[in-house]
């Protein structure tokens, strides 16, 4: 078997920092050779193709291909039903594995069953990816192997990793409209400036008219982007690539999140969202069995909102101290409802935690779903004013001049 060399950067527990190259079949490899030693990964680059002389189409196709929501949920489904009628986990696996035509998911299933084959925990097999799996499907998994319902943990797990997908498709599905048109509207804007403004400008130039502050503006940039069109078209990208970057930078993320939720409309939506994911990811791990500080910790990373990780953060300092859930959730009512502390007080004095919680995460996906499909409605007259502002601007920048002139004849 060829072998690729590996450039890794790892943590040790005690916390010490080192970089090694090593010898692996493949990144997974790598990466399952770093976590046996209990390690944690940081970065890892391959540094030498194969022996065989460069990367093959399949490797390339692996390391470009990515592992959808709607294929995890599928997996854990199937792999729930399977355990149920009677196969082994290692059995469940190979059959999932060659019926899944993602390439990467089968090569990671592949390693998967191999570990499970050496006798290591499925757990285990599945923290080795943990850039693929979610610290809430691996600590399921962990919960289903200790309680011995397998089955059980992977089907509750597969069903609120479901909810959260259709949760995170409704609100994409209700910005796709304003995205489109907004593309649409810059995209028309370029070709405008590009072969419109210039016809209208050598117009002005024969009249020798005076031009007003706007028109001149848009004039100097239609002639900017005519004469350094591939600077300028480079630069817009670059902004755009920019912009995403710095909203996925910790600062830009709290920024935007501190934005978000104080625009009206958009920020109940994103409260009920998070109140939702909270309570929901919450809700089973408690069921799974697994304990509440843990429950919390892994709901931190569930929930991407800053905000809302610093309040998880304090509520799993606080249970460790005896505190309650409840009066955690109650401090934020700028980010829970009233209901969910009410919900999760009543859960803790009738020990019906879990289901309290699912039953308030029911609630607030039930507002989302509603709100998501009026969404659209509230949006369309907004862009509609934004749409005839921007035209209008740009119609009066233009065409202003031409009427001083015929007034003036």
């Amino acid at each position: 078997m060829s072998m690729s060399k590996f450039k890794v950067k790892a943590i040790t527990k005690g916390e010490d920092s080192y970089e090694e190259v090593i010898d692996a079949e493949d990144k997974f490899a790598a990466y399952r050779e770093i976590r046996e030693r209990g390690d944690t990964v940081i970065s890892l680059k391959e540094t030498q193709g194969k022996g065989g002389g460069g990367l093959s189409l399949s490797s390339i196709d692996i390391f470009l291909s990515n592992v959808s929501a709607d294929e995890k949920v599928m997996l854990t489904r199937n792999l729930a039903a399977m355990l149920e009628a009677g196969l082994t986990a290692s059995r469940a696996l190979e059959v999932i594995e060659k019926q899944t035509k993602n390439k990467k998911l089968k090569s990671v299933l592949q390693s998967i069953v191999s570990d499970v084959k050496k006798g290591d925990p499925l757990s285990s097999a599945f923290a080795r990816f943990d850039t693929i799996f979610s610290p809430l499907l691996i600590s399921m998994v962990r919960a289903g192997e200790e309680s011995g319902q397998m089955a059980e943990s992977l089907r509750v797990v597969s069903s609120q990793m479901e909810s959260s997908n259709n949760l995170s498709k409704r609100i994409k599905g209700a910005m796709m409209y304003p995205s489109i048109v907004l593309i649409a509207m810059v995209i028309i804007g370029i070709l405008m400036l590009m072969y419109v403004v210039p016809t209208l400008t050598q117009t002005f130039s024969e009249l020798g008219t005076e031009l007003p502050i706007t028109t001149q503006m848009i004039i100097g940039a239609s002639n900017f982007l005519a004469s350094n069109t591939v600077i300028a078209l480079l630069g817009i990208f670059l902004v755009v690539v920019g912009f995403i970057y710095a909203l996925r930078t910790k600062v830009g993320a709290r920024v935007s999140n501190f934005i978000l939720l104080r625009v009206p409309v958009i920020g109940d939506l994103i409260k009920e969202v998070n109140s939702a994911r909270t309570t929901r990811t919450i809700s089973s791990l408690l069921s799974a069995g697994v304990d509440m500080v843990l429950a919390i910790s892994i709901t931190k990373d569930v929930v991407q909102n800053s905000f809302y990780q610093k309040v998880l953060i304090e509520a799993e300092a606080s249970v460790v101290k005896g505190g309650s859930l409840s009066e955690t959730f109650r401090k934020y009512p700028k980010l829970y409802p009233p209901l969910v502390p009410e919900m999760a007080a009543v859960g803790e004095e009738t020990g019906r935690l879990s289901e309290m919680l699912n039953e308030t995460a029911q609630f607030y996906e039930s507002s989302v779903e509603r709100q998501t499909k009026d969404l659209s409605t509230i949006i369309e007259p907004i862009l509609m004013l934004f749409i005839g502002s921007v035209v209008g601007f740009f119609a009066l920048s233009m065409i202003a001049p031409i009427y001083s002139l015929s007034s003036a004849i």
